[in-house]
């Protein structure tokens, strides 16, 4: 399956090339504001009260954990509201009973006015600022869709939905949550008192299928000779750091990345919501917890990646570090643990290695800055650095080695670099070729049965 109908956008692709109609139909239903008035709409008043009938009718079955009988669950919803409906004394056309009774199954097994956003495979990102005003990132633009819930209380209830399907809780003791939907999609809520202008909710869609790299050359992402290079790497046990800014394609690259390892060796992945999507046989998933109520129970990333080293792994697989589990990290890729896989929030490979720093100190530890940057380039061999680009396209811009240390300064050298003098087009027409510079850990490799082509780094150089 293509890189578009599984994230739901093309990072190469521009809105003038793929034109997609919004969801006009599903915003129809819904009240807008004219001249300052909601504009009546007899049918949403049948829609409430049908959909009253319905939870009268079928009581706490509808709110309880669904798994394997959502579809008889589904079909059972569908046969009362048919009933429900042929009782109903109000006149409606065929086109208002089908209307009727998708807005009644989107709001009682879905998620309300925004389900039909989620199932559109051009939306890759969906945002509700307050319940008047929902955005849509739609290959890599945002543009506003004529979607309304009904009121604050609408918002908040299809939050509390998302957050109890996963154990998660939001409310004013904590306002913030990070859940994910069941297809895997990550969900951020925030509630007042924090959200001073009503309830948010951010939902960024993943589709089930796992992209391949074949995806990522086509749409030019990663040239074909960075992607056997990146394959070479993994296979050769290289500890590798996935940089980037939000949105700009981190997890997909860490997921391409994952797709390398081999089916024969063990693999622990620890995420703060769990989205990576490996194919391999032998893996382990495991995903953070915050405190309950009682402010108990939390279980942090740092916790898991202590944990992980106690389960025989052959690689460990963090989604992201953003805190003092990056010291835990670096601990584990000097420790046995090679051919580990992390990302971070940085905006160059430079920036990556100060982050890390950063984080290291997070943890509390009295150390010296020359001590947490020995351990830093001893651990990381490889940065991956992704930007997303104005026109909505994601790039890999930089491939970094880790030389090592001169003085108190860690060394970088490019092997592969985003070349924009290139072309004299767009952004999306310029590609990422080697700097004709070969890694330094090539003997390395050739331990692991890993050989690099004298060409992969002295054809089509600057």
């Amino acid at each position: 399956m293509s890189l578009s109908a599984r994230l739901g956008y093309d990072p190469l692709q521009t809105p003038a090339e793929t034109a997609v109609e919004p969801a006009a139909a599903a915003a129809a239903h819904h009240r807008y504001r004219a001249a300052g008035r909601q504009v009546a709409d007899p049918v949403y008043d049948v829609r409430l009260r049908i959909q009253r009938r319905l939870a009268d009718e079928l009581g706490p079955t509808l709110y309880t954990n669904r798994g394997a009988a959502d579809e008889d669950l589904t079909a059972r919803v569908r046969e009362v509201l048919n009933e429900l409906l042929a009782r109903e004394e109000t006149p409606l056309s065929g086109a208002d009973r089908a209307r009727i009774t998708k807005e009644v199954i989107d709001e009682v097994l879905g998620h309300g006015p925004i389900e039909p956003l989620l199932r559109d495979p051009s939306i890759s990102e969906v945002m509700a600022n307050g319940a008047k005003s929902i955005y849509v990132e739609r290959f890599g633009r945002l543009e506003r869709v004529p979607v309304e819930f009904d009121d604050e209380g609408h918002l908040r209830r299809i939050i509390d939905r998302i957050c109890a399907r996963v154990g998660r809780r939001v409310d004013e003791a904590s306002p913030m949550v990070d859940a994910r939907l069941p297809d895997g999609s990550r969900v951020n809520a925030i509630v007042p008192p924090i959200a001073l202008d009503g309830a948010s909710l951010t939902i960024r869609k993943f589709a089930a299928t796992p992209l391949t790299v074949g995806d990522l050359i086509s749409y030019g992402t990663l040239s074909r000779q960075a992607a056997e290079f990146l394959e070479a790497c993994v296979r050769g046990r290289r500890n590798v750091v996935v940089s980037g800014g939000t949105g700009s394609g981190k997890t997909t690259i860490l997921n391409v990345l994952s797709g390398f390892v081999p089916h024969d060796e063990r693999i622990v992945t620890i995420e703060d919501a769990a989205e990576l999507q490996l194919n391999q046989d032998h893996v382990v998933r495991l995903e953070s917890r915050p405190s309950n109520s009682e402010g108990r129970g939390m279980v942090s990333t740092r916790e898991l990646v202590r944990n992980a080293l106690r389960m025989r792994p052959d690689r460990i697989v963090v989604g992201e570090v953003r805190d003092s589990a990056a010291l835990d990290m670096l601990q584990a890729m000097n420790t046995g643990h090679d051919g580990s896989l992390t990302t971070l929030h940085a905006n160059t490979p430079r920036d990556a290695l100060s982050r890390l720093e950063t984080m290291v100190l997070m943890a509390g530890m009295d150390l010296p800055s020359r001590a947490i940057r020995d351990q830093i380039a001893s651990a990381v061999d490889l940065i991956i650095q992704v930007n997303r680009f104005k026109d909505g396209s994601r790039k890999v811009t930089h491939i970094s080695e880790v030389v090592g240390m001169e003085g108190d300064i860690i060394t970088l050298q490019d092997l592969f670099a985003f070349d924009l003098t290139a072309t004299s087009g767009p952004v999306h027409m310029a590609a990422l070729k080697p700097t004709g510079i070969r890694p330094r850990f090539v003997d390395t490799l050739a331990m692991y049965g890993v050989t690099l082509p004298q060409t992969m780094f002295g054809e089509n150089r600057w």
